[in-house]
């Protein structure tokens, strides 16, 4: 006989993800519009990141989507820069790109994956204070303005693909 789970915990557990427009996972739901999880992974906030974080690590469980979890960090930059770990905000912004390039809808969300990724670099940044904070804020932004400036360039001739998974 089988036990049916349905305690408070439970049901929140697997209703957070769906009220922030993802996917559980396609093992405990019918996976969503491909569009739809891939626009959840890449919001700006800190639960779209580590939604996305989740996820990353365990990405055969989203393979039915196709995506592209390939990276290559920070591209020609430091991965972290003055020891600021910035390696993860870029690999998500790789996935952004890569990603949104596939599905043929990069030029129309660039500026918010750049926003997301500014986002995150933000969050690195927060863990720090006094000089160590303006520092870490003032790499993020010259960071940001890079890929601002010339993401367009280097989504589409970035050929150096270090890793899929940290």
């Amino acid at each position: 006989m089988r036990r049916r789970l349905t305690t408070p915990l439970t049901a929140a557990a697997l209703a957070l993800p769906l009220l922030l427009g993802l996917a559980v996972s396609p093992a405990l739901a019918a996976p969503a519009d491909k569009s739809q999880v891939l626009s959840g992974f890449t919001q700006t906030s800190a639960s779209s990141y580590n939604a996305w974080f989740a996820a990353r690590q365990n990405q055969s469980a989203w393979s039915a989507y196709g995506f592209d979890w390939s990276t290559d960090y920070c591209t020609t930059s430091p991965d972290n820069p003055f020891g600021f770990p910035f390696q993860n905000s870029c690999a998500r912004h790789d996935f952004a790109y890569r990603n949104y390039k596939a599905a043929g809808t990069f030029t129309a969300n660039k500026a918010r994956l750049d926003d997301a990724f500014y986002a995150d670099l933000k969050r690195v940044c927060a863990n720090y204070s006094g000089l160590k904070k303006s520092s870490c804020d003032a790499a993020a932004w010259t960071y940001y303005r890079a890929v601002d400036e010339f993401g367009f360039a280097a989504s589409t001739t970035s050929a150096s693909r270090r890793s899929t998974a940290a």
